[in-house]
């Protein structure tokens, strides 16, 4: 069962809140969390924002290619991440947008720090997301602090490590699954998150599959306006396995499906190694080691001209 949560209650100190927060974190991995500062109407125009920008013909997303920018930045053609290498490339497109930095700010020469890059249409996409983008992030450092408050450490404990976030914006956009699709074809196939946290908004149509931890799945959808929270790796090893990242994946079905998750990253240079160790372990090697075994344009493997 994933647990449900109301934001506004986690926020106050909710008993009951905090107990359905540590039940996800530390078993399941997975939440639902309503009554947030983004409502229904709020995600549905985002969500219709990325569907027309995803409906535009191939030459009109060419030009915003992640294939050409060497980051995590503008649109991924299907076929261009693989999650799983034992299943076929992901038949789903996406387009990844982060923070915005200042020009002269060293960590623009990062991958994961590199500017954005938007389409010419729909010709509001770059103000809805930049919005979209800075509010869900609020969100998601209060989830934070709720799971922080729920483990019994202190409710700030995270925020020193996201002044400059990683934390990417992705619009999942998932077809119909073709005809030709077999055993290995997923829009996403199983995987972990590699993040910390991730808030995921959808269109509500159903596909995101969560593995029970005795084997099985469950189904897990959310209308727009109620978020899907899970946990990624990082935070599993920040948390010295306190926190569990969970597989989960999207099969897919009749009816395409959009998907808004935000991976909310910490800063480059944030130390996620346990809390209490000598250990170091920064949060921006972590996730270009993991980008550059799932992004194709970005395997060190690929031979020349591939």
């Amino acid at each position: 069962m994933i647990p449900t949560i109301d934001l506004a209650k986690l926020n106050a100190g909710n008993p009951e809140a905090l107990a359905a927060m540590k039940e996800a974190a530390t078993d399941i991995g997975f939440a639902t969390v309503s009554n947030t500062a983004l409502d229904g109407a709020r995600v549905r125009d985002v969500i219709e924002t990325y569907r027309a920008f995803f409906h535009l013909p191939e030459t009109q997303k060419l030009p915003v290619s992640m294939a050409d920018t060497g980051a995590n930045r503008g649109w991924g053609a299907a076929g261009s991440e693989q999650v799983d290498p034992d299943a076929n490339p992901d038949y789903k497109q996406y387009f990844d947008c982060g923070v915005d930095l200042a020009e002269g700010d060293p960590l623009r020469e990062m991958a994961v720090y590199a500017p954005n890059i938007w389409p010419a249409e729909p010709a509001n996409f770059s103000e809805v997301l930049r919005a979209y983008y800075a509010d869900a992030r609020g969100v998601a450092l209060d989830v934070l602090r709720g799971v922080a408050q729920s483990i019994g450490a202190q409710r700030d404990v995270f925020d020193a490590g996201f002044a400059k976030p990683m934390a990417l914006l992705r619009g999942n956009y998932y077809p119909s699954r073709p005809d030709w699709a077999g055993a290995k074809d997923f829009g996403i196939a199983t995987h972990t998150d590699y993040g910390c946290l991730t808030l995921l908004a959808t269109d509500g149509s159903p596909g995101l599959e969560v593995r029970k931890r005795g084997g099985g799945w469950i189904a897990v959808q959310a209308q727009p306006g109620t978020f899907v929270i899970n946990f990624g790796e990082m935070m599993e090893l920040w948390t010295d396995g306190a926190v569990r990242a969970t597989p989960h994946r999207v099969v897919g079905g009749l009816a395409e499906r959009i998907s808004v998750p935000l991976f909310f990253n910490p800063s480059h240079d944030t130390n996620v190694a346990p809390f209490g160790t000598d250990q170091i372990q920064l949060a921006g090697d972590h996730l270009a080691a993991r980008f550059g075994e799932t992004y194709l344009h970005l395997k060190k493997d690929q031979p020349a001209g591939s």
